[in-house]
């Protein structure tokens, strides 16, 4: 009786061991696959909100849902729509051209928006390269002179400032002036140094377009402050602040074509070519007499890399006017509005209703943008199902190898895996793109509002999470 009580007895406590043990696996693996959930739970929904889905590439179908159909400030996401929007309006090899030739004695350089004009590696090793190349076909045409330097930046309208970026921002890098004609970001680079007891402000490209004005103190500790401010006249910055040791720092130009043919001018004499008239911009493109003597391309796909990898705001602008101007007539006057409107009619065609996003700009910076997360992801599905895949997937920031996620996700089984676009303006960050798995591609949205300094980290817990399948 007794050896037949501790036999059940210990019957009995294997199975309650049995049952402790599997308790214990089971709550594991609830946790463990529903950590996105407790990494959005642990979000203070007073301050931090947070809307995210994960699909499958594949099939669309929906893995984690959280508030996926709320519009939101998708900050940088923007470019994904911009980018997948200008693949569909202009097709993976288009190619932004910008002509130089002439129209009887005068140099005529028509442009085609291209933003990344000058950019090193593309037209040349330097961003002056391009100038050089103009310099050469002339003289090999036996020109050793011109008139006038005609510049058709009509590729775009005239509205080259967003009405609705912030005001005081606008000399920043990305918040530059968007024209039919850019050169080097429509920026230039100015780098502020101690130079025997005083200090000097040096330009790069250098070039008398821009004026300085030196109002720096120098400071012998503490860290430098420096900064350029604009003045009443184009172009007349005001350098002022407290200097230490160097600083560099990026400042948006006015009216960029401007910019360009100063430096055309510049460099053409230089190399001996002389320049006897004016700078003119206005529309030529259409004469039929134009002689085009060289072109200058770069590939859609660079553009889109830049967009996205780097998150170039120039780079997306330039797409939603190219999109316009490629879809009017004369090819002349891209614009926002119609862009953009573009834009809409192709999230309308992928069946996105219309209350889940608005469109006011391409790269992002207005406040007035919105996006829902589903939004997002309908459009990533449906470049994935597209030839054009493989140029759209190759723009995102690969994490831990380049971009904006370079410093994210640098453990080997993330590495190169983790592939998306970040987003950040004031109280605002976002993350959306695809996690290459084992499994298969599984594309996401993440998208938060109001969160502190630990939210990118946050969103990028999301991220693993979502690459090893923990929804």
């Amino acid at each position: 009786m007794i050896k037949a009580w501790s036999l059940m007895r210990t019957n009995g406590f294997h199975k309650k061991l049995v049952w402790i043990v599997g308790a214990i696996l089971f709550a594991a693996v609830c946790r463990a696959q529903s950590s996105v959930s407790q990494i959005v739970q642990a979000a203070n929904p007073q301050k931090e909100k947070i809307s995210l889905i994960v699909i499958r590439a594949d099939n669309g179908a929906a893995l984690f849902s959280r508030n996926a159909d709320n519009p939101m400030i998708p900050a940088s996401n923007m470019k994904l729509v911009v980018s997948a929007a200008a693949l569909h309006y202009l097709g993976s090899s288009y190619a932004f051209q910008t002509q130089a030739g002439l129209l009887r004695k005068n140099l005529v350089i028509i442009g085609g928006g291209d933003p990344l004009l000058g950019e090193p590696g593309l037209q040349g090793s330097s961003a002056g390269e391009i100038f050089e190349q103009i310099a050469k076909t002339l003289s090999q045409n036996g020109i050793s002179e011109v008139e006038d330097i005609i510049l058709d930046d009509t590729f775009f309208d005239s509205n080259r400032v967003h009405p609705q970026w912030p005001p005081d921002q606008l000399n920043r890098w990305y918040a530059c002036e968007v024209s039919g004609l850019n050169f080097n970001r429509n920026c230039v680079r100015l780098t502020a140094r101690r130079v025997s007891g005083g200090s000097v402000v040096e330009i790069d490209p250098p070039t008398n377009y821009v004026t300085i004005k030196n109002q720096i103190k120098l400071i012998s500790k503490g860290d430098s402050a420096v900064g350029a401010y604009r003045s009443q006249l184009p172009n007349a910055l005001v350098v002022k602040g407290t200097l230490n040791q160097s600083a560099g720092f990026d400042v948006a130009i006015e009216n960029p074509a401007g910019l360009f043919g100063a430096l055309l001018r510049e460099n053409l004499t230089s190399n001996g070519i002389q320049v006897k008239g004016k700078l003119i911009q206005k529309y030529i493109k259409s004469d039929p007499q134009i002689q085009i003597l060289c072109r200058f391309q770069t590939p859609l796909s660079e553009v889109l890399n830049r967009s996205n990898k780097d998150s170039l705001g120039l780079a997306a602008e330039a797409l939603v006017k190219t999109i316009s101007a490629e879809n009017t007539q004369g090819k002349i006057n891209g614009e926002w509005p119609h862009g953009l409107h573009l834009i809409e009619r192709y999230l309308q065609s992928l069946g996105i209703p219309k209350d889940q996003f608005v469109l006011k700009d391409g790269s992002g910076l207005c406040r007035e943008n919105r996006l829902s997360p589903r939004a997002i992801v309908m459009v990533l599905q449906d470049m994935a199902q597209k030839p054009c895949w493989p140029v759209f997937k190759e723009s995102l920031s690969k994490g831990g190898l380049d971009g904006t996620t370079m410093k994210y996700f640098k453990e080997d089984k993330y590495r190169g895996k983790i592939a998306g676009k970040t987003g950040y303006i004031n109280g605002v960050r976002s993350f959306s793109g695809v996690c290459q798995t084992p499994q298969g591609d599984f594309l996401f949205s993440i998208l938060t509002e109001g969160g502190s300094s630990q939210t990118r980290n946050k969103i990028n817990e999301i991220a693993k999470a979502i690459f090893d399948g923990r929804w």
